[in-house]
């Protein structure tokens, strides 16, 4: 899948529509503002530990949230996205910010342009996360830092009453993403490209309130219009965690993976 392709990342959505776009603000504001989300993008901020003044980059910048936090730790921060929808909506939230369309495959900038780089919940809709990699390389400087943030799609972790159909669930879910296994693949990707000084932490961020249900809700319906799951099954699966939720015996776990690289 190219960028032009992807359906349901923060780096196109040019196809979704006004609606769609609003609809995965919503679910990308209720995710990071929940206290793990905060403290692994804080995490992945202190490894990039922009100088002040030095030009840091973040691709796939949704709303523009880490632009604005860059910005406040005293980078020259700038956010690009290929959706011109999601941008409009960074623009009336961050005003000032620089914010521009841009291809993770093809950032227009010039070589060595930049001293950081920063890509969250990116890598996994693209089909093929080492020709991004190989991008970012490109625009570092010598000495420049990369962070890597995202989630396993395949290691989603629900505790449920259907172990069978659950795993169905979340195979549906991860076969909807064109590279479901690129968190786990940050080290080497890393790696192949040259980068040094490469390290990588596992965060897995719990859910066990009822805020995860519309997470899980979507997760079953995918599941559901996939054919993975029969319509009877999805609708027990669910009735099952809006017990848990409602009993607080819900459970979930969202394995990320964070890698950190230095350019050479």
């Amino acid at each position: 899948m190219s960028q032009q392709n992807s359906r349901d990342t923060r780096q196109t959505r040019q196809t979704r529509g006004a609606d769609g776009t609003a609809e995965l603000i919503a679910r990308l504001d209720a995710a990071d503002a929940l206290p793990a989300v905060r403290a692994l993008r804080a995490r992945g901020h202190e490894l990039l530990a922009p100088a002040p003044g030095a030009a840091v980059a973040d691709v796939g910048c949704g709303t523009g949230l880490a632009v604005a936090e860059l910005a406040e730790r005293g980078a020259a921060a700038v956010g690009f996205d290929a959706d011109e929808g999601m941008l409009a909506a960074a623009r009336a939230r961050r005003p000032g910010a620089d914010l521009r369309r841009g291809d993770a495959l093809a950032l227009p900038l010039a070589d060595g342009a930049l001293a950081g780089y920063r890509a969250d919940r990116l890598l996994h809709a693209l089909p093929e996360p080492a020709r991004a990699v190989r991008e970012a390389r490109r625009v570092l400087a010598p000495g420049g830092r990369i962070v890597l943030v995202g989630q396993d799609w395949e290691a989603l972790v629900i505790d449920a009453a259907d172990p069978e159909v659950t795993r169905r669930v979340v195979r549906a879910r991860a076969a909807t993403v064109p590279s479901p296994r690129a968190a786990r693949a940050h080290r080497r990707l890393l790696l192949d490209a040259g980068f040094r000084l490469v390290a990588v932490e596992a965060h897995t961020p719990l859910f066990t309130g009822p805020g995860a249900l519309p997470l899980l809700t979507g997760l079953v319906e995918a599941a559901r219009v996939s054919g993975a799951v029969e319509a009877d099954e999805a609708r027990d699966w669910l009735a099952d965690q809006r017990e848990r939720a409602a009993a607080d015996r819900l459970l979930v776990a969202v394995p990320h993976f964070l890698a950190a690289g230095v350019r050479d």
